[in-house]
């Protein structure tokens, strides 16, 4: 099977989506088809310039093409300015990579299965191809009235519909959607990632931090979409842990450190406060395995509570080291409370710390949850699993004709 993964991203980025779509892609070609992406050919960050090799970066096989697709992109100029600049600099990069995906489908051979995340995309595609050609893995629902009409058209011409999570699926049922063309695919891991992990001494001598700390950590993005992330409720459960310390591996530089200006205003030691920044995608499993804890304080908002399927989620699993996350549908969907992780109120930072303190003062149950957790991830939520379900499904949706 020829697929071609269409992603108007850039290659490599900071943000999770870039891990998953190239983890995805090597995983789809492993699992029997020839591959190729399209992604964009943006402006990047400062600290991604002078990434050559993205195979590399992201630690996947070169099983699979990638092609960049010219764009005007202002948006690295505009930044976080005045909204309506920011806008308009979002709209003109996505209208322009759309022409340059027109003229390129318009010059290349067509393919068994065009794959994207991305809405502007799968509607091109449907309308240049035929929605039985399109396999589409939704991240959200639109909740703005155009933005709603444009992905439920979409979502009922589409051949294969692959959203993140449960309480996605039953959405796109209710739009219109045949719910035989529909498998849930949540993210996972790639697994070879979390094979030897070293010890939590061994790693904290790597990265030079204290083997005394009780370490809970965060790895990520601070925000996504504008959104806040719950990083701020977690610096105020650690507040009341006396002794504590907080690891956030990613960015922004900006928001970290206002993290640590929130830190030292109530009282907590500057060295306790351990800020790694952005760090390359294959050494993120070592910043997992120095932490005690891994927290995901997710917010309640419709976004985190119905259609995340966080990759730090499932990395979080596997790492070894037990799991405290907010309890939202789709984390619980994946997780049990007191099987997998402990579950805790979004924005409760009282609660989360009474579970903070509890795993703390509990070896057992670190342990037992940790090793719960990483079974799990391990039989069902690997990026392997994930691209043979997905194929199958676009084996049956594709016409025969």
């Amino acid at each position: 099977m020829k697929l071609l993964y269409v992603a108007n991203a850039r290659i490599p980025t900071e943000k999770a989506h870039g891990l998953q779509i190239m983890q995805n892609c090597e995983a789809l070609a492993e699992a029997g088809a020839d591959v190729t992406l399209w992604a964009a050919r943006r402006i990047n960050t400062a600290e991604l310039r002078g990434v050559a090799d993205p195979w590399a970066h992201y630690g996947v096989i070169r099983n699979f093409r990638l092609r960049r697709l010219p764009c005007l992109d202002l948006q690295w100029l505009v930044g976080e300015r005045i909204v309506p600049l920011r806008r308009g600099a979002f709209f003109l990069q996505v209208a322009s990579w759309l022409l340059a995906l027109t003229l390129a489908l318009l010059f290349s051979r067509r393919v068994d299965v065009y794959y994207t995340r991305n809405l502007p995309a799968a509607i091109l595609l449907i309308l240049l191809r035929g929605g039985r050609l399109v396999a589409y893995e939704p991240h959200r629902i639109s909740g703005t009235g155009v933005g709603r009409r444009l992905q439920t058209w979409a979502l009922r011409r589409a051949g294969s519909l692959l959203p993140v999570t449960k309480a996605m699926a039953r959405e796109i049922e209710q739009l219109g959607a045949a719910p035989e063309r529909i498998c849930v695919a949540r993210d996972g891991i790639r697994a070879e990632r979390f094979h030897n992990l070293p010890t939590r001494a061994e790693a904290r001598r790597q990265l030079g931090w204290r083997e005394d700390l009780f370490v809970v950590g965060y790895v990520g993005r601070l925000h996504t979409m504008s959104m806040d992330k719950g990083v701020g409720t977690l610096l105020q459960a650690l507040a009341a842990l006396e002794g504590a310390a907080i690891a956030l591996v990613g960015g922004p530089r900006e928001m970290a450190e206002e993290l640590r200006a929130a830190w030292r205003a109530a009282g907590q030691a500057e060295s306790h406060f351990l800020a790694a920044g952005q760090v390359a995608p294959d050494a993120v499993p070592l910043y997992l395995a120095a932490f005690d804890v891994c927290a995901m304080p997710f917010p309640w908002t419709q976004h985190f509570a119905h259609y995340a399927s966080p990759v730090k989620l499932f990395e979080y699993m596997a790492s070894g080291r037990p799991l405290v996350a907010t309890d939202l549908p789709a984390v619980a969907e994946v997780v049990r409370d007191g099987e997998h992780a402990l579950l805790v109120p979004p924005g409760d930072a009282e609660a989360l710390a009474a579970a903070l303190l509890r795993l703390r003062e509990n070896p057992a149950l670190r342990q037992r949850l940790a090793a719960n957790a990483r079974a799990r991830v391990l039989a069902d939520y690997t990026w392997t699993t994930r691209a043979r379900r997905i194929l199958q499904q676009i084996e049956r949706d594709l016409p025969t004709d």
